[in-house]
């Protein structure tokens, strides 16, 4: 195993995990914790097993490295000390990822449940707290056998899907708080206005709020759940260029959170993507955010840091996050180090029908209308509706990142269903950011955008019969495999084969000078490289997949970068 992935098991990912509202109160719950693995509904009699939390029981970093089946229950259990509390103070237990399902016990008391394994999620344990304490999680983690959101985890990797993980798979920490604390902030930019609002959500009442900005020279006072106005007269916008931030710090009656705004805005004009009100071409690079030896989990902070720099010094300015959510801290640093962020919703669903899922790279003009829910996999109302709760909780979780710039529905028809009430519905939670339907395919004919994925031939640019905005959200995907470092299977899938470096940086180079340049002259709004890093079996990325040899050479990198980005007018 490479240094870089060797864990210190005393100091498992111990940076703060929401970066977005941080308070001073805060205790990592990571390290090792008894594990039990076993059919039984309740409670086990032994722990047999440790695991290192939060790396998934499937992953090497996890200690265990175990295949996990739908029928088995994992259990995670760990004894809690905690010192009296504060007088009028409460202690919030979180789960930043939790895979699939799980109920949460302390003292042998459910403390609560929570379904999706990528949002965070949190329970008041105050009531059952004791000095020594008993916590329990049981999960449970159909993967691919049921129609659940899961991306792009499979029971067998093969092709463009992966291994599947399960379990506790983010930070597990506790805070103390007052009371009557700030449970949320909802923070809009107005870059037009100079200014931006906050709204502070409480856990409960209403109670006095002072948002404090400017190196404290400047107050916004008002009532928590009213958008409260924070005015500035000279405007610092934030960009990847010049990614400025503003720091904030709200108090509420005991409670005292600190948080960063910044002010940019988004918008589609004739045709193009606006960043702060000009034109500006996004130019692209896919990642799915799995590592080799922990999967959904970055190996640490620095891990994290590392990849985005690598996009950075590539000349990219957006990272597409594809069927995943990330860790609140991968946000964090694409808000600090200037990246913008295109999120997709995790796919989900039953496997679509063949030759739906591949037909349009081949038949562009094959259309399904996505009421047919059995031929895109999403004919069970029980997958629909966790789809829209889910695409909700995702959206609130991540609106105060400011580096997202668009939300990304459905890709490829995977699970697709209704993606005109499915539009309406991000549009009425977020109408700062802009809004990819249907990556791909299947095209209704609504939203801001064409969005194209193009492999095995070449892109040829026709303009949008109704008028949108084009993207070319999807293409590339060149196959390089470095000996030594990739993941050792025999099998390598990619869209296109080159046999050494020089070949692979000569044709990465002709498919932007021959294709997208001479696309973007013609009105593409932007365009999206598949991928950063290798995964797995899927050998086409710039980087590969133990992230220790960088295939792209960086002056071909900077030479495209140049060709795209240079003449914005």
């Amino acid at each position: 195993m490479q240094e870089r992935y060797t864990v210190n098991e005393h100091t498992v990912l111990e940076e703060y995990p929401r970066p977005q509202l941080v308070r001073g109160s805060y205790e990592n719950l990571n390290g090792w914790w008894d594990f039990a693995i076993g059919n039984e509904e309740t409670r086990p009699q032994y722990f047999p097993l440790s695991i290192l939390v939060p790396f998934s029981p499937e992953t090497k970093l996890s200690g265990l490295q175990t295949k996990i089946t739908p029928n088995l229950r994992l259990w995670y259990h760990r004894t809690l000390t905690y010192t009296a509390l504060s007088p009028d103070s409460r202690l919030l237990l979180h789960f930043e990822a939790v895979d699939h399902s799980c109920v949460v016990f302390l003292n042998g008391i459910e403390v609560g449940s929570h379904q999706g394994g990528y949002l965070p999620f949190s329970f008041d344990i105050t009531d059952l707290l004791k000095e020594e304490n008993d916590l329990l999680v049981k999960v449970v983690d159909p993967g691919d056998s049921e129609p659940i959101i899961r991306g792009k985890q499979a029971s067998k990797a093969s092709g463009i899907f992966y291994q599947g993980q399960s379990g506790i798979h983010q930070t597990v920490w506790i805070e103390e708080v007052p009371r009557f604390y700030i449970k949320n902030l909802i923070i809009t930019p107005d870059l037009a206005q100079h200014c931006w609002y906050v709204q502070v959500i409480p856990n409960d009442g209403i109670h006095e709020v002072t948002i404090s900005y400017l190196d404290g020279h400047k107050q916004c006072k008002g009532m928590s759940n009213q958008r409260l106005c924070c005015q500035v007269e000279k405007v610092h916008p934030w960009s990847p260029e010049d990614p400025y931030l503003y720091p904030l710090t709200i108090q509420m009656g005991n409670d005292i959170v600190t948080s960063y705004v910044g002010l940019r805005s988004f918008e589609v004009q004739d045709g193009r993507l606006l960043l702060n009100g000009k034109p500006y071409y996004q130019h692209g690079i896919l990642d799915q955010g799995y590592w080799p030896h922990s999967l959904y989990t970055a190996p640490s902070d620095q891990a994290i840091i590392d990849d985005l720099v690598i996009v950075k010094k590539l000349g990219f300015n957006m990272v597409r996050k594809h069927a995943k959510v990330e860790s609140r801290r991968w946000y964090h640093h694409c808000d600090v180090l200037g990246l913008l962020v295109w999120q997709d919703m995790v796919s989900g669903g039953r496997p679509p029908v063949q030759p739906i899922m591949s037909a349009p790279l081949f038949v562009p003009c094959f259309i399904v209308k996505d009421h047919h829910y059995r031929l895109l996999g999403s004919q069970d109302a029980r997958y629909r509706e966790m789809f829209a709760t889910e695409l909700t909780q995702m959206i609130e979780t991540l609106y105060n990142c400011v580096s997202i710039a668009m939300w990304v529905i459905f890709n490829e028809g995977w699970g697709q269903f209704d993606a005109k009430e499915m539009y309406s519905l991000v549009k009425a939670l977020d109408s700062t950011r802009t809004i990819d339907c249907t990556s791909g395919w299947y095209d209704q004919g609504i939203g801001e955008f064409s969005s194209r994925h193009v492999y095995f031939k070449r892109y040829r640019h026709q303009p949008d019969k109704l008028g949108r905005a084009i993207i070319l959200s999807e293409f590339g995907g060149y196959l390089y495999r470095v000996e030594g470092h990739d993941d050792e299977g025999e099998k390598s899938f990619g869209y296109k084969h080159l046999h050494d470096r020089t070949a692979f940086n000569d044709a990465f180079f002709r498919l932007y000078e021959e294709e997208v340049y001479p696309a973007k002259q013609k009105g593409l709004a932007a365009s999206v490289y598949t991928q950063l890093t290798d995964v797995q079996q899927e050998l086409n990325g710039l980087v590969t997949f133990d992230r220790m040899v960088v295939k792209l050479d960086e002056v071909v990198a900077l030479q495209v970068a140049a060709l795209l980005l240079g003449t914005e007018e």
